[in-house]
């Protein structure tokens, strides 16, 4: 199947929205990193966000602290998640999972 031909101002139109999301996507990343936000609010935010619905979840865990590309892959197969998976396409087990790995201890 080939691509639709674009107009350059669909063209424009569609490289100001990759750009956007990649802007979204990149300052999400670092406030997972210095911990504005919490996994939990990730989660919540991606159902309204259709920037971080894409988002694999690989590279969410990754953002989080103290975690990188090993300890992420890790975590994802004792979850079951593939690692393809994105945000959008997380069953409500592997949610649920994936905030009880991250709760803080009481």
């Amino acid at each position: 199947m080939s691509l639709p031909r674009l107009g350059d101002e669909e063209r424009r139109a569609a490289l100001a929205k990759a750009t956007e999301a990649r802007r979204i996507r990149s300052e999400l990343k670092q406030m997972l990193k210095s911990g504005e936000v919490s996994l939990g609010q990730v989660l919540d935010r991606a159902d309204d966000a259709e920037a971080l619905a894409k988002m694999k979840v690989a590279d969410v865990l990754e953002a989080m602290p103290a975690y990188g590309p090993v300890k992420a892959r890790r975590l994802m197969e004792k979850l079951s998640i593939a690692p393809t998976r994105r945000l959008r396409g997380l069953g409500p087990r592997q949610r649920e999972a994936l905030l009880a790995a991250f709760e803080e201890p009481r």
